[in-house]
């Protein structure tokens, strides 16, 4: 078993904390689902927000997906002129025997825009 890194983006259309628990947990579920993927092969996750979303933790919705005993972190990205807004960036951390070029980053929506190179 190896351990790997999964990247993943998803753009908020407003901030609400309900939405972005429903759009996070979305995002969560389709890297799980792509990759073949249990809330048991996480080790870590690590959440960024773009500055301008402030209702909820990104890691808020991975608690309600029921990832509890796994590592999670959020910070806010960079407030770089011109950037996407309201982005909540995935980063997390696995065990898998896929090989590297195998793993599936996604990106939802507009955010696919972001990482055209990787998007799935």
């Amino acid at each position: 078993m190896a351990v790997r890194a999964v990247r993943g983006a998803v753009q908020l259309e407003r901030d609400e904390a309900g939405h972005m628990d429903e759009q996070v947990g979305a995002l969560l579920t389709a890297i799980l689902e792509r990759n073949g993927l249990t809330a048991e092969d996480l080790i870590s996750v690590w959440f960024t927000a773009t500055p301008d979303l402030h209702s909820d933790f990104p890691a808020a919705a991975a608690r309600k997906l029921g990832i509890v005993d796994v590592p999670l972190i959020c910070a806010q990205e960079l407030d770089i002129e011109g950037a996407m807004p309201r982005v909540v960036r995935v980063l997390a951390h696995i065990e898998s025997d896929r090989p590297r070029d195998r793993i599936a980053h996604v990106y939802l929506g507009a955010a696919a825009a972001l990482r055209k190179d990787i998007a799935q």
